[in-house]
């Protein structure tokens, strides 16, 4: 349900982008106390690619581009990888932003698969981070930052997942995406980085 809302307040959420010189904070907005308070990505721990525990003070002090995807990804995680890859080229020397990759096949892609595919990648593990853990959990977690993952024995490689690349703020705000399947819309979405990291420097 969440995630069809989201999808429903779509075209409205990019139109607010465009006209605003400050990126919106997307998803379910509550009033509480008197106090406006937005979607945040909640808490989570899980296992880097060097099994290491990463949590949400990992990343609090930068912003993050975060993608679901599964090394034996037959379909679509391919093309993600490729376009996750134009935001790393740009961004490898910017130190606010980092990159996030969470699997969603955690049985076959431990922390060493993980670590062999960013060095067959080419890049810094520091700038972006793979993860793994409790599927269950990263499952769920794929439902707060509003992308569809479900394991689907009748999907290519048994997981049916978007491709959608997320841009999470300082304080765990989402303020922007792409579909990382369609290079023009990640073209934006780089667009959009750059706008946030503005926005830190007023």
């Amino acid at each position: 349900m969440k995630y069809l809302i989201f999808i429903i307040s779509l075209s409205i959420l990019i139109s607010c982008q465009q006209q605003q010189a400050e990126l919106p904070v997307i998803g379910r907005m509550e009033i509480v106390d008197g106090d406006t308070v937005h979607h945040m990505i909640p808490d989570f721990e899980f296992i880097n690619q060097d099994s290491m525990t990463v949590n949400n003070e990992d990343l609090d002090n930068h912003i993050y581009l975060a993608d679901f995807f599964f090394t034996s990804c037959p379909s679509i995680c391919p093309v993600v990888k490729k376009q996750m890859l134009r935001i790393y080229e740009k961004y490898k020397d910017e130190e606010k932003v980092k990159l996030v990759s969470h699997t969603i096949d955690p049985k076959r892609d431990t922390p060493a698969k993980l670590k062999k595919y960013a060095a067959d990648l080419g890049v810094d593990t520091d700038k972006w981070i793979f993860l793994t853990g409790n599927k269950d959990s990263l499952i769920e977690i794929a439902n707060d930052y509003f992308v569809a993952a479900l394991e689907d024995p009748e999907a290519p490689g048994g997981f049916d997942h978007s491709g959608k690349i997320i841009l999470v703020d300082t304080r765990r705000h989402i303020r922007s995406f792409a579909e990382g399947t369609e290079p023009d819309d990640v073209t934006r979405l780089l667009k959009d980085i750059q706008t946030l990291l503005d926005e830190y420097e007023k």
